[in-house]
């Protein structure tokens, strides 16, 4: 990913770059153009000016036809012939290629010619003038480089500016971001936002700030729903299950009775987990827990296999335990003893009679891995009432409460299959 201004800058030099090579031919053009403009307005006045200083000199004709061959002469690129009144035409100027007779090196050079009837004595000559131009590639090679030079300090220009704008008018938009980054709508904390003086930034601020404000509102409806709603529904699905467990005790219930009682009595059951399990989520969610506390992770995790061990027998899976000893960690009891209750449950409740579990611990790593045909759905696997298996007897919440504990005690829970087995992994 690049930054916003990346992204505005490189355009924005290609362009820049096309422009000047545009503007290279465009330059030549137009330089050449004005520098013949200028030859020939060059040409036209030492014509003209010739012809008067020979006028004013009153020589007779064989002097002037012997200072015409001596002008002839001592002047290479001009040219004065007498011609008849026949030959008389209206001025022709045009660029003219030649090599230099008088230079060794053999190459052309360029030049603005006006040929241009004049009279002298009242007599037509025919004066052909003829001035080097520029060449042409020396001129392109001059443009081009100062094209280049003023490309290069503007690609320079370009990124210093990039930093210093980077971080001077993007820093409230920043803060902004890093102050949406931290947020989180379980804290207790208000959000705010840094003051700006460009108008974008401050209207997404105000924007942010309802949008937040009404989520924050949603939240906490929903969340005092949920509390209270598991709260109450606690006390009448208590005096539910001893009303049913008081029918089964009955003697004159019929079988067909029996089952329904029992079916009943099952489905409250899984009533009053979702509902406990709810009330947990929503304490958890409001910091209603101390985490303060030191903890012997290992007598837990021993505590809590002991307290299993009769549903490994039942499914006759064995367990290979790497204990690591004396591992202490701060945090809440309660909650840790849940999620290694959670994680073992889960372990056991998803592997196949016969099959294979491993429990490991170290002093930064409570890891249980269990044997399994194919891996879980990682983009259901942490949210609350998705259905991994076909195993029905579950809340559908004990991963997601396993996360929301990890959450509370800023470990990080991972979930990863190999070799046919099932690894879940929190760093502790």
């Amino acid at each position: 990913m690049k930054p916003l201004l990346s992204k505005t800058t490189k355009p924005f030099l290609i362009y820049v770059l096309v422009v000047l090579m545009i503007s290279i031919p465009v330059y030549y053009v137009v330089v050449d153009t004005i520098w013949k403009s200028e030859l020939d307005e060059h040409n036209q006045i030492i014509v003209e000016k010739t012809a008067y200083e020979f006028n004013q000199l009153k020589l007779s004709d064989k002097e002037l036809e012997e200072g015409l061959g001596l002008w002839n002469h001592i002047q290479p690129e001009t040219n004065i012939e007498k011609i008849s009144g026949d030959h008389i035409k209206g001025d022709s100027v045009y660029t003219n290629e030649r090599h230099l007779p008088f230079i060794s090196e053999q190459k052309k050079e360029r030049y603005r010619c006006l040929k241009k009837v004049v009279y002298i004595h009242n007599k037509p000559y025919l004066f052909t003038i003829q001035t080097n131009i520029e060449e042409t590639h020396e001129t392109i090679a001059v443009i081009a480089m100062i094209a280049i030079f003023f490309f290069v300090m503007i690609v320079v220009g370009l990124l210093y500016l990039n930093r210093r704008l980077s971080a001077s008018v993007w820093k409230p938009f920043r803060a902004t971001l890093d102050q949406l980054k931290t947020f989180q709508l379980n804290s207790q904390t208000k959000i705010q936002f840094p003051a700006s003086d460009t108008t974008e930034f401050e209207e997404l601020n105000q924007s942010l700030y309802k949008l937040i404000e009404h989520n924050v509102s949603v939240y906490k409806t929903q969340k005092e729903f949920t509390e209270n709603a598991s709260h109450e529904l606690q006390t009448p699905l208590a005096i539910l299950k001893n009303k049913l467990d008081l029918l089964l005790q009955d003697q004159n219930l019929t079988e067909k009775q029996y089952r329904i009682v029992e079916e009943m009595n099952k489905a409250l059951s899984r009533s009053s987990r979702i509902n406990k399990n709810l009330l947990l989520l929503a304490k958890i969610e409001n910091n209603q827990f101390d985490n303060s506390e030191s903890i012997q992770f290992d007598h837990l995790l021993h505590q809590s296999i002991d307290i299993l061990r009769e549903h490994f027998e039942q499914k006759n899976i064995k367990v290979l335990e790497i204990i690591g000893s004396d591992i202490f960690v701060n945090g809440n009891s309660s909650l840790t003893e849940i999620m290694i209750n959670n994680l073992v449950i889960n372990a056991i409740r998803h592997t196949p009679s016969d099959g294979f579990i491993t429990i490991q611990l170290t002093d930064s790593v409570f890891e249980i891995s269990n044997s399994g045909t194919q891996p879980l759905n990682t983009d259901l696997l942490f949210k609350r009432f998705s259905k991994l298996s076909t195993v029905h007897n579950g809340s559908g919440l004990g991963l997601s409460i396993i996360q929301e504990i990890c959450k509370f005690h800023h470990w990080t829970i991972s979930y990863r299959f190999e070799n046919n087995h099932h690894f879940f992994s929190v760093k502790i």
